[in-house]
């Protein structure tokens, strides 16, 4: 009989468990349905009012929305804070590190830009939008051969995309490359003959 009790008494802990995290989980959802419609709005200060009502630090999804939001109202430093504790719940995670890029952008806080970059291209060493992004930070230093590498990995992937081909070809120019920024010059006009750049990058090959 003391068997039975103790089976029903865990059974009943385990019920109301699992009705107390549906709960939770339907409170969530109403939140980010919420949060969303007022992004819509464009009032975003209500979206993190609704998203900080079911707040928890230990969600990542959480966290994730509420550094999204504070960085659409402006608000940099909450911004960053929270995609700091989406990092530490996931610190693989791409998407909170690059969540993480744009408030710091913002307060010009370029050195932990790169610093993030780098970190996502030890996860991800292919990722095409932190090559290409570090390719134009290095190439407005004009680091070149830094620059010269970032861009050259993005193109290995995408062989015929606009931006990083035009970059590229700057690249091999800036690097003393002629014959290989002429070729790619060319190639970059192929798809926007109307391409300034890419013209002007031609007129100054011999």
């Amino acid at each position: 009989m003391e068997t039975v009790k103790k089976i029903i008494y865990a059974t009943s802990i385990v019920l109301l468990s699992v009705k107390t995290l549906s709960a939770q989980i339907d409170a969530q959802q109403e939140a980010f349905n919420n949060s969303y419609s007022l992004e819509y709005k464009g009032e975003y200060t209500k979206a993190i009012a609704a998203i900080k009502k079911i707040y928890d630090e230990k969600s990542y999804e959480i966290n994730l929305r509420a550094g999204w939001l504070s960085y659409e109202a402006g608000l940099f430093t909450e911004s960053q804070n929270y995609y700091k504790k989406a990092i530490s719940l996931k610190s693989n995670s791409l998407e909170a590190k690059f969540g993480f890029i744009y408030p710091t952008a913002s307060l010009g806080n370029m050195s932990e830009v790169i610093a993030q970059y780098k970190k996502i291209l030890e996860i991800d060493p292919q990722n095409t939008t932190a090559n290409y992004r570090m390719g134009l930070y290095y190439y407005d230093k004009k680091e070149y051969q830094l620059a010269y590498k970032y861009f050259e990995n993005v193109v290995v992937l995408y062989p015929f995309g606009y931006d990083a081909l035009l970059m590229y070809a700057w690249s091999n120019f800036q690097v003393g490359k002629s014959k290989e920024a002429k070729v790619l010059f060319k190639r970059t006009l192929l798809l926007s003959p109307t391409s300034k750049s890419a013209i002007e990058g031609l007129s100054l090959i011999k």
